[in-house]
C-alpha cells in the first residue's frame, strides 16, 4: 500500500460523494480519491488491468444498474480482487444485511451520518482500520463502525 491511500468511492448520490470528498479533504492523511456512480463502471474500472488497483472501496448499496450486493459478490468472487478493502457505505441499516454482508466478505459496514463532523470521525475511523496492510476481516462484532 502506498503512503498516500488511493480509495474508490461508489455512490449515485452526487450531494453524498461531494460531503465525502469535502470530509476526506479535512482528514489529515492524504487520499487519492476516485468517484465512481455506479457499479457497473466500478466494476469496468477493476478489471481494466491498465488501472491500479484501490488500497479500499467504499461501496453504496443502492445504485441504478449494478447495485452494491452485486458489485461486492463479484470482488469477493474474483482472484485479483478479493483481497480488496470494502466498506460498505450506505444511508440505510438493517441488522439481517449487515449480517449478509458481512458473511459475503464486506470489511466494514458505515451507516451515512446525518451531520458532517459525525461524518468526517467516521472516515478517518474506517481509515484507520484499512491503512496497515494486510487489511482482515474484524470480529462480527466490530463490522458496523459506530461513533
Amino acid at each position: 500500500m502506498s503512503t498516500i491511500l488511493k480509495i474508490i468511492l461508489v455512490d449515485d448520490d452526487k450531494d453524498d460523494c461531494f460531503l465525502f470528498k469535502e470530509a476526506l479533504d479535512e482528514l489529515s492523511p492524504p487520499v487519492d480519491l476516485s468517484i465512481v456512480h455506479d457499479g457497473s463502471q466500478l466494476m469496468k474500472d477493476l478489471n481494466d488491468s491498465s488501472t491500479e488497483l484501490p488500497d479500499a472501496i467504499f461501496l453504496d448499496l443502492n445504485m441504478p444498474r449494478k447495485n452494491g450486493f452485486e458489485c461486492l459478490k463479484e470482488i469477493k468472487g474474483h482472484q485479483t480482487l478479493k483481497h480488496l478493502p470494502v466498506i460498505i457505505f450506505s444511508t440505510s441499516f438493517d441488522t439481517h444485511i449487515a449480517n449478509s454482508l458481512y458473511e459475503k466478505g464486506a470489511n466494514y459496514y458505515m451507516r451515512k451520518p446525518s451531520d458532517f463532523s459525525k461524518l468526517k470521525q467516521l472516515i478517518d475511523r474506517a481509515l484507520s482500520h484499512i491503512s496497515t496492510p494486510p487489511v482482515s476481516q474484524p470480529t462480527q462484532e466490530n463490522f458496523v463502525l459506530t461513533l
